[in-house]
């Protein structure tokens, strides 16, 4: 699509008035109302001022592209407005602004559209195209001056041609709404690097999803990598490369400074925590394995798991039973606190579960089909696996659909995301969820919780163990989690004691280092000692992360000792039939525990003292 399509006579104002940001945005809301583009003028104001404050859009060189998308906009349409005498715009570069285009995009903007506002963002890093736009002085000049320099990309992930014996930089751009900055921050990387004679590689993360995706050669030949984002991006395919992380504005004002700073490795090498996982689930097309997309769902769900988990753990403080309304200790915050926690916070964790397991396979897509299967499980009685499986179920059911829909005609293609997808994909994910899952999927868990509540002595203590030795295998990581998922989720079952043994034991590592540091001082560096501090905090806490930079540094010594103390607090745990309802919170809801608080301590401090033992045996003398 040609861009003067979207910018057309109706949407041009050759001469404005406004000296001051906010009465130049109003100024070019109205003239998009009087051309019929948007439902809701005020709606849409709000839009554009919810976008300015999360970073400025006056890019300076004159500049400034004001842009929301937004679903009260009508059709896609881009306003171009002039003022000679300039703008007070919070530039970035502190200057007035004269050249104005506001982008109204509407929430199913299709690529033909989104791919044209992406070259509009480029075109204006051509400075011969602002002083023509400047000087032109009637409409049909700032039609044709825009017409010239239109010219239609083909496929953006075609190959590069790339000259031998030149360095290589890979960059990512993306910000909040994907429209303007990102190809803005691409288009000058990619022409100031050219005149660097520099060969560099953009992934765009805009609206219509990523464009020029870096493959694991383009990352492993690069000198550095530039993030120049907004927004969160993938990191864990970076491990081990220099990487630059900078505002998007920065990739528009400071290319040639960023490309230099990356040919000089002038960066820090970025670490990602679950850098072997990753990377050994991740195919050489780019795509992503089994394990990490069960991993997205987790840590997403983590924070409803945290947050509804110590709200209930403050409600049991009133008494376990005092948010029925029945029981003689009765409280109404105990009974808000369960409602916002257990009925509210943790009636999600399946559902986003879910949907972000599928969110990962399918992009946006999948999401609702997702949630909806996760909502589907949960309330059918299939539980934290059912959810699983309804993540992975919608998420394939979309990617099929891809396919299915893929000869339609391009001019259906604005209405796949909101009308197909979500159409098809929650209705075949759901019809699939109540007649095949969420029956034998909720025999499976009744099966699960009977075995459990049924468990001997020693086989209560082989659990123990085994959870022990998974949530210190990776402090933290991936496998802590599917151990703590593991226990969280037999909650809703009324199997309390997995729950017990799993934070107990992640409470191990970080006080094991701690009480090291501080028994064993001839082991360790002064840096070590006074991080070894903190780490009661974080163990009382149960943040077991708080062990992983002693173990990244001496992973043969440290892991297994956290591995053998955790495992025997697991074992203690369960020996002592400590049950647990509380999901989080540390020794702060050691007091709720059931079957012993002291017995409950007493497995913690063992398990602890353990670790710290073999850790000064096991570490040499620090010179």
């Amino acid at each position: 699509m040609k861009i003067t399509k979207l910018v057309t006579v109706d949407t041009i104002l050759l001469s404005m008035s406004s000296t001051q940001k906010h009465d130049a945005i109003d100024e070019l809301v109205k003239v998009l109302d009087a051309a019929g583009k948007i439902s809701d003028k005020d709606a849409f104001r709000e839009a554009i001022l919810k976008r300015e404050a999360q970073s400025t859009t006056g890019i300076g060189e004159g500049i400034a592209i004001p842009h929301a998308k937004t679903a009260v906009v009508k059709e896609p349409a881009i306003v171009f407005g002039k003022s000679v005498n300039g703008v007070e715009y919070e530039a970035l570069d502190g200057q007035p602004s004269h050249l104005f285009f506001m982008i109204a995009a509407p929430e199913g903007a299709n690529n033909t559209h989104l791919d044209a506002l992406a070259r509009l963002s480029g075109m204006l890093m051509n400075e011969e195209v602002r002083e023509k736009l400047l000087k032109a002085s009637t409409k049909k000049e700032i039609l044709d001056i825009i017409d010239s320099y239109d010219q239609e990309e083909e496929n953006e992930d075609k190959p590069e041609q790339v000259q031998q014996g030149r360095k290589k930089i890979v960059a990512v751009t993306a910000c909040p709404t994907g429209i303007a900055h990102t190809y803005m921050a691409a288009d000058s990387l990619k022409a100031k690097a050219a005149e660097l004679g520099v060969d560099i590689k953009v992934e765009t993360n805009g609206s219509g999803g990523a464009k020029n995706i870096l493959s694991a050669s383009d990352i492993e030949e690069a000198e550095a990598v530039i993030i120049a984002a907004d927004i969160n991006v993938q990191m864990e395919r970076f491990n081990g490369k220099h990487v630059i992380q900078v505002p998007v504005a920065d990739g528009i004002r400071r290319p040639i400074e960023l490309i230099e700073k990356g040919l000089k490795q002038d960066a820090p090498v970025y670490h990602h925590v679950a850098s072997k996982e990753d990377s050994s689930s991740r195919s050489k097309n780019g795509k992503v394995g089994f394990y990490k997309h069960l991993m997205n769902g987790v840590s997403n769900m983590l924070p409803f798991v945290v947050g509804g988990g110590i709200l209930i753990a403050i409600s049991f403080m009133f008494g376990f039973n005092a948010f029925k309304p029945e029981d003689p200790s009765y409280n109404k915050i105990a009974e808000a606190l369960m409602t916002i926690g257990g009925g509210n916070a943790f009636g999600l964790i399946v559902p986003v579960l879910a949907g972000f397991i599928a969110l990962s396979i399918a992009d946006r897509p999948g999401f609702a089909p997702g949630m909806v299967g996760g909502m589907m499980a949960a309330s059918g009685g299939a539980g934290f696996l059912g959810g699983i499986i309804a993540g992975f179920l919608a998420g394939y059911v979309v990617v099929g659909l891809r396919k299915a829909f893929s000869t339609l005609p391009q001019s259906l293609e604005g209405i796949k995301s909101i009308l197909l997808f979500p159409l098809f994909g929650i209705a075949i994910t759901g019809f699939i969820m109540l007649y095949a899952v969420n029956g034998p999927v909720g025999k499976i868990n009744t099966g699960i919780t009977n075995w459990l509540t049924d468990l001997g002595t020693g086989n209560a203590i082989l659990l123990g163990i085994v959870l022990g030795l998974m949530m210190s295998f990776d402090m933290g990581g991936p496998v802590n989690k599917a151990a703590y998922v593991f226990g969280t989720g037999l909650l809703a079952n009324g199997v309390y004691e997995p729950m017990a043994a799993v934070m107990a034991a992640g409470m191990v590592p970080p006080l094991a280092i701690a009480l090291a540091t501080t028994f064993f001082k001839n082991k360790f560096t002064k840096e070590d000692k006074d991080a070894g501090k903190a780490n009661y905090i974080m163990g009382l806490s149960f943040i077991t992360e708080g062990a992983i930079p002693f173990a990244a540094a001496d992973p043969l010594r440290v892991i297994p000792s956290m591995m053998a103390g955790s495992a025997l607090t697991g074992a203690l745990s369960m020996m002592f039939h400590i049950g647990l309802r509380a999901p989080h919170g540390g020794f702060f809801v050691v007091p709720l525990v059931e079957g012993g608080v002291l017995q409950y301590i007493i497995a913690i401090l063992a398990g602890s003292i353990l670790s710290a033992i073999l850790l000064g045996v096991l570490k040499k003398p620090v010179k």
